[in-house]
């Protein structure tokens, strides 16, 4: 992945300069990379891009799942049922 060094923002750097990268932040809706060790450590993204992101995620969740459930149907035999009354419980 590549990413702007411009979007690069040392750890001690945010630290003194929070609330104006937040506000920056939220006005250009653009990600925010934190280095620690001039390592990537985290990402800052604005709260309307992480709702966005957690919509996607919680989408594909359920086609994953839709997916799972479409390959059992297509095994699935009613004929091997078993009735309520003949479980042993």
């Amino acid at each position: 992945m590549l990413v702007e060094t411009k979007q690069m923002m040392p750890i001690t750097r945010l630290q003194k300069e929070l609330t104006q990268t937040i506000r920056e932040l939220s006005d250009s809706r653009e990600v925010v990379y934190i280095l620690k060790n001039n390592n990537m450590e985290a990402v800052l993204v604005s709260y309307q891009e992480y709702e966005y992101l957690k919509t996607l995620e919680e989408t594909f969740e359920r086609l994953e799942i839709r997916n799972m459930t479409n390959e059992r149907l297509k095994k699935y035999n009613p004929k091997k049922n078993i009735p309520w009354d003949k479980l042993h419980c």
